[in-house]
């Protein structure tokens, strides 16, 4: 049974242990980003151009022609080398739309890796630029990763995600029990599920919760109404188990 993809948040596992999560970007968005690289180097080539030509009155035509040609070489190859290198791992056009490349376990990039991510452009460019292998690529893997990323080990990830306000969503009048028993992750999951509800459409919330009609028994808006009532008897449960630790710890306080 296949499973679709609600959002790009992923969970990652180190091998210390440690679950790191990330957002990563599709290809939608970077489109934009390497739109505005492009202009950006198209800007200074022409400003480039300009100077070397003016230049050319001095230093003779070739000499300010294999100047430009060494420009451009210099541009197309290190531009995006040297930003994403760098200590914020994107270029100005990925910065602009809040984007960053790290490596997969979310660890920055290494001059290596962003050196052979880039190498890999002219293939992802083909065929004939258009970027038809780089999108197929980004299509077909988990994390939206282009052969560039896939050679170096790295992903394109939201480094500014927009903070959202979570509206308190209203209580069920009753709680419903579990039918079975979660594990810590599962209860997690549903929990969150009650407390962003109220951020999401009444559409999406029900196309979230048909995902767990197994657990709920039903689809629709009665699956997730009784999702809500069984996160809400989790969080009771919660609470009160809370308050005789806070007691017994004022006892032995005192």
């Amino acid at each position: 049974m296949t499973t679709r993809k609600l959002d790009t948040l992923q969970a990652l596992e180190l091998a210390e242990g440690v679950e790191i999560r990330l957002r990563v970007a599709g290809p939608m968005l970077r489109a934009g980003a390497y739109a505005l690289d492009f202009g950006i180097r198209l800007v200074v080539m022409i400003a480039a151009s300009l100077v070397l030509a003016l230049s050319g009155i001095a230093l003779g035509d070739r000499v300010a022609r294999g100047m430009l040609l060494l420009a451009v070489f210099l541009l197309e190859w290190f531009y995006p080398m040297l930003f994403e290198a760098g200590k914020r791992g994107a270029t100005p056009g990925k910065r602009a739309f809040g984007l960053r490349v790290v490596q997969v376990t979310g660890s920055p990039l290494t001059f290596g890796q962003a050196f052979v991510r880039n190498l890999m452009r002219w293939v992802d460019g083909m065929p004939w630029f258009t970027y038809g292998f780089g999108l197929a690529s980004c299509l077909a893997t988990r994390r939206f990763q282009r052969l560039g990323d896939l050679a170096a080990g790295t992903v394109v990830i939201y480094d500014r995600p927009p903070v959202m306000p979570l509206p308190a969503t209203p209580p069920p009048i009753a709680p419903v029990p579990l039918p079975v028993g979660l594990t810590a992750d599962e209860t997690r999951a549903l929990v969150l599920f009650r407390e962003r509800a109220g951020l999401w459409s009444a559409p999406r919330r029900e196309e979230i919760a048909d995902q767990a009609s197994a657990l709920s028994g039903a689809s629709g808006a009665t699956g997730a109404s009784r999702l809500m009532a069984m996160a809400h008897w989790v969080q009771v449960r919660k609470q009160a188990a809370a308050i005789p630790n806070r007691n017994h710890a004022r006892s032995n306080n005192k």
